[in-house]
């Protein structure tokens, strides 16, 4: 298996979701290896803003080529805008996933606890175990 690109300013979650917290925001999008599952990514279903959202929660679903996947808010809160480049060019998902690719901001409720979500080292030790 070739080394995973995982940038180290985020965490992430064993559902490979990304997660950029900027105070009481949230940037979310898949990983890298997400995209690279996934296959060419053709259409996302984008939430709305202002949707409310549970930790765990499906947000949104990504059609691939291959499949379908819902993608899971790491906190609860609330969608506060989704990256709307993505209706037109849902492909800037597999192109950069980690940039231009993110899927939606979410303004967290209550924080997120980053003991609840793993480090960049943990995600490529969970990638590595096969998760």
């Amino acid at each position: 298996m070739s080394e995973t690109k995982v940038p180290s300013d985020r965490y992430y979650t064993k559902s490979h979701e990304w997660v950029r917290v900027e105070g009481d925001r949230a940037t979310v999008g898949i990983t890298d290896h997400a995209q690279a599952e996934l296959t060419d990514i053709v259409f996302v279903d984008l939430p709305a803003a202002g949707k409310t959202v549970a930790k765990g929660a499906s947000v949104l679903v990504l059609e691939s080529v291959k499949t379908v996947a819902d993608v899971y808010a790491p906190a609860d809160g609330t969608v506060g805008e989704a990256n709307p480049e993505l209706k037109a060019h849902p492909e800037l998902i597999n192109q950069d996933p980690y940039g231009k690719g993110w899927l939606y901001r979410l303004n967290l409720a209550h924080g997120i606890d980053p003991k609840e979500l793993l480090s960049a080292e943990a995600y490529q030790a969970h990638l590595a175990s096969g998760g």
